[in-house]
């Protein structure tokens, strides 16, 4: 019995799709999105401290608080450590080993490049700070993680009429140049944390550094001025795009005191 046109082309729509099933590849599940990795190259103001130097706080123990599940801190800030002698102790060197294709290199120097008396970290503002910077955001490039640069913040320094002064002299200006040279993210933490001293006042900011009863430390934090900047660094990495709405949190909300913590032992 022969068959209807109709039939002949029903039957043939009906193969087509067990054709295609048979002959098309299986659609593997998306593979879960890496969770990126924030590293910190720095002095003491972003390090992480130890039990025996509390209260001081570096603001990268506090900068967590303010970001996003996916993306973890990694902060590799040394006391005393300056551009070039972060660099020449090979420690530079580990982050790159470490660092891999969509991670961050936070930059922030010049505390101690600005040491002149001590040739181990000086660096001059316009010529070997800059070289030395040219290191971090040229080895964080050639491995596919993109190079932030933040201004040194800044000390706590007021004038006879209680005006916050600037204490880092050219370097900051060396960074930003820098920064429109290479194409590079800069975050001003020098004018924000400068703004903020101002905002505050004389008195008000001993409460965000590390004073204590027995020293009065106008360069180190304790939590709240750790906290202060960590928001500051945060809310900068947002305004420049480097992160997105969903990769910070808490900008605007209080943060405990009682989240920071140090490392036990004492300070290597």
């Amino acid at each position: 019995m022969s068959l209807t046109r109709r039939q002949v082309t029903t039957a043939a729509l009906a193969a087509v799709p067990l054709a295609v099933a048979a002959s098309a590849p299986a659609f593997a599940a998306p593979a879960p999105r890496r969770h990126r990795t924030l590293y910190i190259a720095g002095d003491s103001t972003a390090a992480q401290k130890y039990t025996d130097a509390k209260p001081e706080t570096g603001w990268g123990m506090a900068l967590p608080f303010f970001l996003g599940q996916g993306l973890e801190v990694a902060n590799h800030a040394v006391n005393g450590r300056s551009s070039k002698s972060f660099v020449d102790e090979g420690r530079l060197d580990v982050i790159l080993e470490a660092i891999r294709p969509g991670d961050l290199l936070l930059i922030q120097f010049a505390h101690n490049d600005e040491k002149s008396a001590d040739p181990t970290r000086y660096t001059e503002p316009w010529t070997t700070y800059q070289d030395y910077l040219r290191q971090y955001v040229d080895g964080a490039r050639a491995r596919g993680a993109r190079p932030v640069l933040a201004t040194p913040v800044e000390r706590r320094r007021f004038d006879a009429d209680g005006n916050a002064v600037p204490t880092h002299g050219d370097y900051p200006a060396a960074m930003r140049a820098l920064a429109a040279e290479e194409g590079v993210a800069l975050l001003d933490i020098q004018a924000l944390s400068l703004a903020l001293w101002q905002k505050l006042g004389v008195e008000e900011t001993k409460k965000y550094f590390n004073w204590t009863a027995t020293e009065q430390d106008n360069t180190h934090f304790n939590p709240p001025g750790a906290i202060a900047v960590a928001r500051l660094v945060a809310a900068g990495l947002l305004h420049r795009r480097v992160l997105g709405p969903r990769d910070v949190r808490r900008l605007d909300d209080e943060i405990p005191e009682s989240w920071i913590t140090w490392l036990e032992g004492t300070t290597p």
